[in-house]
């Protein structure tokens, strides 16, 4: 199910973006889902917990929601709910490099051979995209591209910054930061038309269904199965997100989108760990 709502989130974008813009939206969706989350701070222990790690409560909201958030809806521009979705799942790529370039962590062979396995699968998957050397398409790449890298910084930042702190918490700090950050220059770039009733049902579907409430259920995964587990939701995104493309948008599924996203879900199993579970191996 948590797949299949944040699957959805690539489609929201692409219904909501070109009407929207991406910093109007993104406020919204990030707004949307505070006001969701904030029941987390009904306790005054959450609030002073909340006021102690504000500074990086905000690192973590500009990497892990503003900024990401942000580039994925410059990406929903010009490329496919699917195509962003299989991007989506490099991130744990990313956090394995980023882990041991800038916090230390330790690399194995596995996780070298799995960002060079995943790495390659995006090299097959951009390949065969008509028109992506005319116009911003290029660009729009790499903005996507960029998103999950952000991901994987704010996953080491968070554990060494906010280790102990509630994950509700976290998501709610997370999203109220970026809030604040995004306010203006969304209000700046707000669009000078109308937007459609069926365009605004898709931002609160964003902000409800596919951040705040997506929140609470990955939080209740990770406390019933554990954070391991919870994660292999990374292999299911890129399925769900291809699939609504192809059904409410009429996205072309090609064979290179395919083979490209099982190879980057191959060097995603690689680098994560995951591959051992997935074999039914112990972790």
């Amino acid at each position: 199910m948590l797949a299949a709502i944040w699957g959805a989130s690539f489609l929201f974008l692409r219904i909501a973006v070109p009407e929207f813009g991406p910093l109007p939206l993104i406020a919204l969706r990030v707004g949307i889902a505070s006001l969701v989350l904030l029941p987390v701070l009904r306790t005054a222990a959450a609030r002073a917990q909340f006021r102690h790690k504000l500074w990086p409560l905000l690192v973590v909201g500009v990497t892990n929601s503003a900024l990401p958030f942000t580039l994925f809806a410059v990406g929903a521009l010009h490329l496919g709910a699917g195509f962003e979705a299989i991007l989506n799942a490099t991130t744990p790529l990313w956090a394995a490099v980023l882990g041991a370039t800038l916090f230390g962590a330790p690399i194995g062979r596995a996780q070298i051979v799995g960002l060079g396995v995943g790495l390659l699968g995006v090299v097959v998957l951009v390949g065969d995209q008509p028109g992506l050397s005319q116009g911003a398409a290029p660009w729009a790449v790499a903005a996507v591209l960029l998103a999950p890298v952000s991901y994987g910084f704010a996953v080491h930042y968070a554990r060494r910054h906010l280790a102990g702190v509630d994950p509700a918490l976290t998501a709610f700090g997370s999203q109220l930061t970026a809030t604040v950050l995004l306010a203006l220059p969304a209000a700046f770039t707000w669009p000078a038309h109308a937007v459609q009733g069926d365009i605004w049902a898709a931002v609160v579907a964003l902000g409800v269904l596919c951040t705040g409430l997506a929140y609470v259920v990955y939080f209740r995964l990770v406390a019933q199965v554990g954070a391991a587990y919870a994660a292999s939701v990374t292999f299911l995104i890129p399925a769900f997100g291809m699939l609504w493309g192809a059904l409410f948008l009429q996205e072309a599924v090609t064979g290179a989108m395919l083979a490209g996203c099982a190879i980057i879900l191959a060097g995603t199993a690689l680098a994560s760990g995951q591959w051992k579970r997935l074999v039914g191996l112990r972790a």
